[in-house]
Formats: C-alpha cells, structure tokens, sequence
C-alpha cells in the first residue's frame, strides 16, 4: 500500500478516519496520505459570510487542513492537501479515481436510515462508485 486517500473537512468525523488511516500507513513503508477537502458552494458562501471575505476562508480553511495533516506529519507519513471545488460526493469519487489509491477512508456522519434515504449519504456514494476499496469509520 502506497496512497491512503482521506476525505476530510476538519470534523471529529474525518479526524477519525485519518486516525485509522495514520494507522494502516504506519505499518507499511513510504504510505503517502492525501487530505482532501471539498468545499461545496453552499460551504463556500457560508464560510465567506462567516469570515467576510473569500480570501480568509480560503486561508482558514488552509490552515484546518495543515492541522489535519500535522497530526500524520508527527506519526512520519508524508502528508499532502487538495482542496477542491464542488460537488462532494461527484469531486471526491472522480479525484480518487484518477489518482491510482490504494485505499479510501471517509468518516461516517452517524445518519440513521431515514436521513440517510431522504439526505443521501457521501459515504455511501463513495463506497459504490471509486474503484479502489473504501472504509467508512465511525
């Protein structure tokens, strides 16, 4: 194993998930883990209405992710951070795809099945749509 992909938006969620994911790559050799952070639109004017302009979003959402990615960095794994505009589900499925991963993990939001049917669930589209294995963690 090679490249750990992580999806993350700096929740206790996705910290969980790069948790497991420091813990495979530590028992392997020169395991590189991806961070990678979608923001939505919805995410993005929000964070901009929050933070007053879009320039300081895209700054505090910099430093959230080096946060994130500290957290590996102190275990030895070569850390990197994509941050990408879109679609959540559509942007992650299609950026694991092209980038040859061994291994996808996500965290799990919690949602009982009505949520899940009636909100959709990233997760699930994930587990159903990138070629290479996916794990939820919870």
């Amino acid at each position: 194993m090679k490249k750990i992909m992580v999806a993350s938006d700096g929740s206790d969620h996705s910290t969980r998930a790069l948790k497991k994911a420091i813990q495979i790559g530590s028992s392997q050799e020169s395991v590189t883990i991806d961070l990678v952070y979608v923001v939505d639109g919805d995410t993005s004017k929000a964070d901009v209405l929050h933070y007053g302009d879009s320039d300081t979003a895209s700054f505090k959402r910099q430093k959230m992710m080096e946060q994130q990615a500290e957290i590996a960095r102190e275990a030895g794994l070569q850390t990197d951070i994509k941050i990408l505009h879109g679609s959540a589900s559509e942007t992650l499925i299609d950026y694991a795809n092209n980038g040859s991963y061994d291994l996808v993990l996500v965290g799990s939001r919690g949602r009982n099945k009505l949520q899940t049917m009636l909100l959709g669930s990233v997760s699930h589209k994930l587990i159903k749509h990138i070629d290479a294995p996916v794990m939820v963690v919870k």
